[in-house]
């Protein structure tokens, strides 16, 4: 390839979610209300938490606001650069530098699986509780919940750290229109003219390894704690113990089932138009969904919910 055709792009443009100019004004409030729910919807989550004693030491609403935190934090670097590309003019999205097209890359990576993480110790969690009622006080301490949380973003970052210096060698030609609506690596890659056979071996060894390595923990979570509630003999007994992972399992589905179409596919088979609606799952939709799935299963949380607003009222 001519390397005089070859610049290191100072600035990119996102295209953002629609290329039709008509939608981006109705699509701008529809997600400015997206976000505003989420951010509202998980920090209730977490005061709710916070103010009730006996959920604060509670393993599992420990993760829970953990999880709440971290995903204001991920719709939060995502979201914001979505509405300015849709503020875009016609025919254009939102500018991004380069630098701040890789700072966001990073937090994506970091708090995206940093998600991840945590629904894997959430499902240990509920194992324990199920498979192991008596001793789920003296294992499910303290210590092991801030290991567990500390262990998720060490890993979340130092896979995000690798990630964000190999795009950052990236060389891009004569386009620096990124059909999307954030700074993603897939994206960038098919944008880019330089050689991307290691990011694409990466992405399908390491990066397979990172995003899988929490999902096996919740199979083989789901599949003991099949085997206990199936030996319990009363049917009421199952519903009960099935009623407490159904928040969980629904959570998991709609953030691993958008991950797995966008993730672990060739290069070659990324799709612009598909792949920015499937990553509108993860990245928007679960986000906002989560309070609302973990409240509505759930009547601690509508209990705790309750008494905050009580309190608030007083």
């Amino acid at each position: 390839m001519d390397t005089k055709n070859q610049t290191s792009a100072t600035e990119f443009i996102l295209l953002g979610i629609s290329d039709r100019p008509e939608l981006r004004i109705p699509l701008f409030f529809l997600f400015l209300t997206m976000y505003i729910l989420t951010v509202t919807g998980n920090l209730l989550t977490v005061t709710a938490i916070r103010s009730d004693v006996r959920l604060l030491h509670s393993p599992m609403y420990f993760f829970l606001s953990c999880l709440s935190l971290v995903d204001v934090c991920f719709t939060s670097i995502i979201i914001p650069t979505m509405l300015l590309s849709l503020l875009g003019g016609e025919g254009q999205g939102g500018t991004i530098s380069h630098a701040s097209c890789l700072t966001q890359m990073y937090f994506f990576l970091a708090l995206g699986n940093t998600d991840s993480y945590l629904l894997g110790a959430m499902a240990i969690d509920r194992y324990v509780a199920i498979c192991n009622p008596f001793h789920y006080a003296t294992v499910m301490n303290q210590r092991l919940c801030l290991v567990l949380f500390s262990v998720s973003c060490l890993i979340s970052h130092l896979h995000s750290v690798l990630q964000t210096t190999l795009a950052s060698f990236l060389v891009f030609c004569a386009s620096n229109k990124i059909p999307h609506f954030f700074c993603d690596i897939q994206p960038l890659l098919k944008l880019s003219c330089s050689d991307t056979s290691t990011q694409e071996l990466l992405g399908m060894t390491e990066t397979l390894a990172v995003i899988m390595t929490p999902f096996m923990c919740i199979v083989i979570s789901y599949t003991y704690i099949l085997i206990t509630v199936m030996r319990v003999p009363s049917a009421k007994g199952k519903l009960k113990a099935f009623s407490t992972c159904g928040s969980h399992l629904t959570v998991v589905t709609l953030f691993y089932g958008s991950i797995t179409w966008v993730y672990f596919r060739p290069l070659s088979s990324y799709a612009a138009v598909k792949d920015r609606v499937a990553a509108i799952m993860y990245t928007v939709i679960t986000p906002m969904l989560n309070p609302f799935i973990y409240s509505l299963r759930n009547r601690d949380m509508q209990n705790a919910l309750k008494k905050l607003v009580r309190r608030r009222k007083n």
